[in-house]
């Protein structure tokens, strides 16, 4: 950015208005979309497995939270009852004031939750860009080529 001054007389900044120009061969793109390609199917063929694991360790910690409160339920705080007759189920809540290092952490997801209409598109996407550069004569990928498929590489 260049400071400028305005008609005002005060100072501005201005922006360079030369645009980026980026070639990249066009074999190392494919091969790069390729490549995310395979990940993207892995990802999702894994993705249920991931899930499994993910509500396995939630189970386990919930479990194990349960326990810590049950353990110190004489600090507790703001004790509501509520009692079913139709079903016969009490419900007990409570408050404890914790700073959250007495109890284990939550899990947390790590990989990314692929809904199946977004897989479907983005292989689409990627399949069609691969295909389309795969019958180009050109040598060289353009910026504005590369910049409607940068999102997936």
């Amino acid at each position: 950015m260049i400071e400028t001054p305005n008609r005002k007389g005060t100072t501005q900044m201005a922006r360079n208005s030369k645009a980026i120009n980026v070639k990249i061969a066009t074999a190392k793109v494919i091969k790069a979309l390729e490549t995310k390609l395979a990940q993207v199917k892995a990802d999702y063929a894994k993705q249920d497995e991931n899930e499994a694991k993910y509500q396995k360790a939630k189970d386990k910690w919930t479990k194990e939270l349960a326990k810590f409160a049950v353990a110190n339920i004489a600090k507790a705080e703001n004790i509501r009852t509520n009692y079913r007759s139709w079903n016969n189920m009490l419900n007990v809540d409570f408050d404890l004031n914790t700073d959250g290092k007495d109890f284990p952490a939550e899990p947390e997801r790590d990989f990314e939750q692929i809904h199946v209409h977004t897989y479907r598109e983005m292989v689409e996407e990627i399949d069609n860009a691969i295909r389309i550069l795969k019958m180009t004569d050109e040598e060289l990928v353009s910026t504005s080529t590369y910049n409607a498929i940068a999102r997936y590489l």
